[in-house]
């Protein structure tokens, strides 16, 4: 799932509207909505703004991933070997 879907879920539960993020972060409210439709992404300002206004921190919305490269699984062996 991605951020801005687990964010307007966090905020559809905490019964807090999209006007009322927009009014605390300075974000638009078109700019929300385009972010909530999966038309456009929150910069890491953004994100970190809303976090600070719904009191949480900015790794309650990510989740851990593995390394996409597997370049670094050969670095690490390398460098293990000296």
């Amino acid at each position: 799932m991605e951020v801005a879907q687990k964010i307007r879920l966090f905020l559809c539960d905490a019964g807090i509207s999209q006007t009322y993020i927009s009014q605390k972060t300075g974000i638009s409210q078109s700019k929300l909505r385009l972010t909530f439709a999966g038309k456009r992404r929150f910069t890491f300002k953004e994100y970190e703004t809303i976090c600070q206004v719904l009191g949480v921190g900015v790794e309650t919305f990510l989740e851990a991933r593995a390394p996409q490269h597997t370049q670094t699984a050969a670095v690490h062996t390398e460098c293990t070997k000296r």
